[in-house]
């Protein structure tokens, strides 16, 4: 019997296994695209050729107030302390002082980030040209009420964007699982509203009613039908930015595209290169699939691990068997996470998460979802076996247990098997018909 061999990453090392080659399904791989050679040369290009925009200096004037969100410590992975020296130099030749710029913190519902973190995400140079100061929402006074959406989500922005004569957005985009792609509209909401607002919109990644669980809309690589989604387009446009650059990043973290100019057209244009490079065709779902998180920090936790997981979801049979690695060596960390498994069912869960919703209760939960879409085994450190079996999962220590088990449980003798080396970044995505 002729087999396959394949190494996944798991924690600092790897995880070896080999499957039957007519069993093998799909090995799931996003595009292996060329990372842009000469980036300064890329942002000066997308700054005075954006989407749908004059160039970023020619919509400035001398004088003018211009505030630039930037995502916090957690999205570090965008480097903006790349792209924001050609963004301040772009506002200089259009007559702006750095005197007249401040960067605000984007950090949404996070913690505050600290000075040294500053100088993480802007650069040193960045940090000692413009104020930056960090946005926060449960400060009222620093707040300005905006309207409600269509949706009656009250929208509250910090007062330095509304007050600003240009705001500038900047950004990552990537899939996201609640609504459909990370960058754009998100520097506004959850970026720069209050707690109210934010909580408000993320409401509606869950169904209408108790015990629905998880809008079917909310979902990865989907905005329309999305309610989650449309509400934040309506709360960005309270705001309507002025400019936006994104970025999108190749599945070894380096820069893939750049995308500036109008702050809805630009920024879909960027989602069409994230779906180019991770949104990977499937013929057929699959009876197994074994998912790696991408070793570390990508298995650091089990809060990180419910990328793969969910994205897990989409390859394999309803019923059927996922393996995810994930060493998850910070078993109990973000403790604001782990908390959420404190519940003793599924809806317990929900009930808590309507009452006071968070982005890491959302992921708990999500996780626990995904354990009843199918029998999800994970191959981790031998003491994670009780939190494991919390998220509705079975702990096994090595892939040969992980593989035994899966066998016995996928409900056939010759099951069909894909296989996810970067299981966090890469979306199956079944071909119609």
């Amino acid at each position: 019997m002729e087999t396959r061999t394949f190494n996944l990453k798991y924690g600092q090392g790897e995880v070896n296994f080999s499957i039957p080659k007519d069993q093998l399904l799909h090995e799931v791989l996003g595009v292996d695209y060329p990372p842009i050679s000469n980036v300064a040369e890329a942002i000066q290009h997308v700054l005075e050729h954006p989407i749908d925009s004059p160039p970023l200096k020619e919509l400035v004037k001398p004088g003018e107030k211009v505030v630039l969100c930037v995502s916090d410590i957690t999205r570090g992975w965008q480097n903006m302390s790349v792209i924001l020296p050609f963004i301040l130099d772009a506002l200089n030749q259009g007559g702006v002082s750095d005197n007249d710029v401040t960067i605000i913190i984007a950090v949404g519902g996070h913690r505050q980030n600290t000075q040294e973190e500053f100088i993480k995400l802007c650069g040193k140079d960045v940090f000692d040209r413009v104020k930056i100061v960090n946005h926060d929402a449960w400060d009222e006074s620093n707040l300005v009420y905006m309207g409600k959406t269509s949706r009656n989500t009250e929208v509250w922005i910090n007062r330095l964007v509304v007050e600003a004569n240009k705001v500038i957005l900047t950004g990552g985009i990537i899939y996201h699982y609640m609504c459909g792609y990370g960058g754009g509209r998100k520097s506004i909401l959850p970026g720069v509203s209050s707690i109210k607002t934010i909580r408000q919109n993320h409401l509606l990644a869950l169904g209408p009613n108790l015990g629905d669980g998880s809008d079917p809309n909310a979902v990865s690589a989907r905005t329309r039908g999305c309610n989650g989604h449309e509400d934040m387009m309506e709360i960005a446009a309270f705001v309507q930015a002025d400019f936006l650059i994104n970025m999108v990043p190749t599945v070894t973290g380096e820069y893939a595209g750049v995308f500036a100019g109008n702050w809805v057209s630009a920024w879909q244009e960027g989602t069409k290169l994230v779906d180019r490079i991770y949104g990977v065709p499937i013929e057929a779902k699959a009876d197994i699939v074994i998912a790696s998180a991408g070793g570390f920090p990508k298995d650091i936790n089990l809060y990180q691990t419910g990328k793969p997981m969910d994205n897990a979801c989409y390859a394999v049979k309803d019923g059927g068997v996922v393996i995810i690695l994930s060493e998850c060596a910070d078993i109990n960390e973000p403790i604001e996470f782990t908390e959420w498994f404190q519940y003793g069912s599924k809806l317990e869960m929900e009930k808590a998460l309507r009452a006071k919703f968070t982005i890491p209760g959302w992921v708990a939960f999500r996780e626990v979802e995904c354990g009843g879409k199918a029998t999800f085994i994970m191959v981790t450190k031998p003491e994670n076996e009780a939190f494991i079996r919390k998220a509705n999962m079975i702990p096994v220590t090595n892939i040969d247990d992980a593989l035994r088990l899966a066998y016995e449980k996928c409900g056939t003798e010759n099951p069909k098997i894909t296989v996810m080396p970067h299981g966090a970044n890469t979306l199956p995505q079944l071909k119609e018909g």
